[in-house]
């Protein structure tokens, strides 16, 4: 069965790309060949990475977002092997496009039916976007009720809580945890350490087998980033994708 995973979120600068990245290197773990899609019209980080051979798809027609290039995004995941994993990036500039595709068009449904099973994936984040990350989730709760969302809980910029109450304690969670797969959490981590040797590897574009093979990170660096890998790799391979 075709898998496919987007990741959504409105909210710019939230770590989706990360995610992407994450679920690449969690397939390409288990020795499958994930097929990485980047539609992100400004940023393209998805598509930056080397070793991902991520396939760039280019929305944009002048100032304006061309939503045919959505119908060679659907016809490619239905023509591929139907064992294909797909992980498609979304930039925050077409979160709004892309969603009002898939739901005037009934795109979930029709994948549904070709026997392609369709995951959201958003990031949750505290700090100033915690609002705005939490109206991206409200909204893919609201349209696509029948799709099941991992929501990834960023704790790079601070813990994920709204007066006093974590995200498992709030309306939102509790209203629609039948519709979440899971929860992934990126912990919260001592910057002038594992933050620190994480920004590196991200800002260079690498994997985290790249940069543990790298000569660039010194012994504790290498041993804090199996850490952080093995802790997040754990976390997907939990909800069984």
């Amino acid at each position: 069965m075709t898998q496919v995973h987007f990741i959504l979120q409105g909210k710019g600068g939230v770590g989706k790309s990360f995610v992407a990245a994450l679920l690449q290197q969690h397939f390409t773990s288990r020795n499958f060949s994930p097929i990485g899609i980047d539609t992100d019209p400004v940023n393209a980080t998805f598509a930056s990475y080397k070793s991902f051979n991520v396939q760039r798809l280019e929305i944009m027609r002048g100032d304006n977002i061309n939503p045919r290039v959505f119908d060679e995004l659907i016809e490619q995941i239905l023509d591929d092997n139907e064992d294909s994993i797909f992980v498609v990036d979304n930039g925050a500039a077409t979160f709004v496009p892309l969603c009002a595709y898939l739901f005037e068009n009934n795109v979930i449904d029709f994948l549904q039916q070709q026997s392609c099973n369709i995951n959201f994936h958003t990031v949750l984040t505290g700090g100033q976007a915690l609002n705005d990350t939490t109206n991206g989730l409200s909204n893919l709760f609201e349209h696509f009720k029948n799709v099941p969302v991992c929501v990834w809980i960023n704790e790079y910029f601070g813990k994920l809580e709204k007066n006093g109450k974590s995200f498992e304690q709030s309306n939102l969670y509790k209203n629609n945890q039948d519709q979440i797969r899971g929860l992934i959490r990126i912990q919260e981590v001592r910057r002038e350490t594992f933050g620190a040797d994480l920004d590196h590897m991200l800002r260079n574009k690498l994997t985290f087998t790249e940069a543990i093979e790298s000569s660039d990170f010194n012994v504790m660096a290498k041993q804090r980033l199996r850490m952080i890998w093995r802790d997040l790799n754990d976390q997907m391979t939990t909800l069984q994708f």
